[in-house]
């Protein structure tokens, strides 16, 4: 999978650009529909610019590359065109006559952050009002617009999961900001991901009425190779299905979570994707779905909320990844112990993470972020040092470790020569207050300044560490 894909990009994406930066700088709405946010989404990102000066130079007062554990003092990085050139050393590294140089010597420097689990099609909670009221065109917008906020406050990369009956959208969206056409996050996507017959779907209609499908749905083995046979055909780049979807509680506070496909449907996901070099990403909160998932050899398995200790001992087996999701689970806290009797998916998940930490499941870094506000997910990381993770650690999985995910390693998820030259900056030292990461002050991608509200006119600075 290569970052600079030149698909070509279609005319509707070049009026979609156009209609987003005259009328969406501020939250974007339908007539008549209402928003509701609990915590203001930052603005998005103004198009891109042609940078006037190749070389560049980066100050860093404290630095954090992504492969130790510490933070380096007073560094220079220098970078030529999107990609870094040198780093090390003050004493070490000389800066070339002619290079511009960002002065971030008070601030701690951070590479660009990966979100591994996001969804820039939802715009809120309420899916069937975004499928029944929004048309695709709009959609494909306000998901421009959602990732540009997820830019602004860190996440350099997204990995996009499903695009909730926004279709191929996705693909054309990311293959736009890879041609430079519109502003935006390095992506990875999965397209319209699959479901059964009954799983993912709008509910509490007439059957008499045909109601469009969030996800592909299949209901064989044969069914889901040709289903990734399509998706993939159309550009995506991961296969994202729903191996187990509606729960439900046991009187003790158990999630219940029955099965979607059976384990040879699962198996033919996974075989398929993995005979054409894609990976496998699986949706389950627990029980034989997540169990199938991981027998089958998935690459992600997303939210993993209920671990059996067979399950732990085959995520460690297999080396898979969990992409636990802590902090949705927490601002449903009201909603769950409504709906189920006093029973909360926070209150389960906590102790399994915790667990699945102590065990040593390799553990990646994604938010969920869709049905809240995008460029609010930083709150993520608290969660995750909270109940168990060391703050490197954390900030490793939203680095280094993503990237792995993505096999994109080569090329982002630390600070080292040949790597794109996308970083952020924040003023106090995360590795002693991980909520540091959630008052970003600068933004870099490729080489390109994106936010900057250290130097810039106005901007308030950091002061002296």
């Amino acid at each position: 999978m290569s970052f600079e894909a030149n698909r070509p990009a279609g005319t509707f994406m070049r009026t979609a650009a156009m209609l987003v930066l005259a009328v969406c700088f501020s939250p974007c709405s339908l007539p008549g529909q209402e928003q509701e946010r609990e915590t203001p989404p930052p603005p998005p990102l103004p198009p891109p610019q042609t940078r006037t000066h190749e070389r560049l130079a980066i100050r860093a007062g404290r630095m954090f590359d992504g492969k130790s554990e510490q933070l380096a003092k007073q560094q220079v990085i220098l970078i030529e065109g999107a990609r870094i050139t040198q780093v090390g050393s003050a004493n070490d590294v000389h800066i070339p006559a002619g290079t511009d140089v960002v002065d971030l010597s008070n601030a701690t420097v951070l590479p660009g952050l990966i979100d591994g689990h996001t969804h820039i099609f939802s715009g809120g909670p309420d899916l069937d009002a975004q499928m029944l009221k929004e048309p695709l065109q709009y959609r494909i917008l306000e998901a421009m617009v959602n990732a540009q906020r997820d830019l602004y406050v860190g996440f350099t990369t997204l990995r996009d999961l499903k695009t909730l009956g926004g279709m191929y959208g996705d693909v054309d969206l990311r293959d736009a900001i890879n041609n430079g056409l519109v502003q935006g996050p390095r992506l990875q996507v999965s397209g319209r991901g699959f479901a059964t017959t009954g799983g993912f779907r709008p509910k509490g209609y007439s059957r008499d009425i045909p109601l469009p499908s969030m996800l592909e749905t299949v209901d064989s083995p044969w069914e889901a190779r040709k289903g990734v046979r399509e998706q993939l055909m159309n550009g995506t780049d991961w296969v994202k299905f729903y191996a187990a979807y509606e729960f439900s509680f046991s009187p003790d506070g158990k999630i219940i979570n029955p099965p979607t496909f059976t384990l040879e449907e699962v198996q033919a996901f996974v075989d398929e994707a993995h005979a054409k070099g894609h990976k496998v990403s699986c949706h389950a909160f627990a029980g034989p779905g997540l169990h199938n998932c991981l027998v089958a050899g998935v690459d992600t398995v997303e939210h993993g909320v209920q671990l059996s200790d067979e399950d732990i001992q085959l995520f460690k087996t297999k080396g898979i990844y969990l992409i636990p999701t802590l902090y949705h689970y927490q601002l449903d806290r009201q909603h769950d112990a409504k709906k189920y009797g006093g029973h909360m998916v926070a209150e389960v998940s906590e102790p399994n993470f915790r667990r699945a930490v102590a065990a040593g499941v390799k553990i990646g870094f994604g938010t969920g972020v869709g049905p809240f506000p995008h460029g609010t997910q930083t709150k993520e990381f608290e969660y995750m040092v909270k109940f168990g993770m060391s703050p490197a650690q954390v900030i490793r999985a939203a680095t280094m470790v993503d990237a792995q995910i993505m096999g994109w390693d080569a090329d982002i998820g630390s600070i080292e020569r040949g790597k794109f030259a996308d970083f952020v900056a924040v003023c106090g030292d995360p590795l002693a207050e991980i909520t540091e990461l959630e008052r970003v002050k600068f933004v870099m991608k490729g080489g390109q300044v994106l936010r900057n509200d250290l130097n810039s006119p106005g901007g308030k600075g950091c002061s002296q560490k």
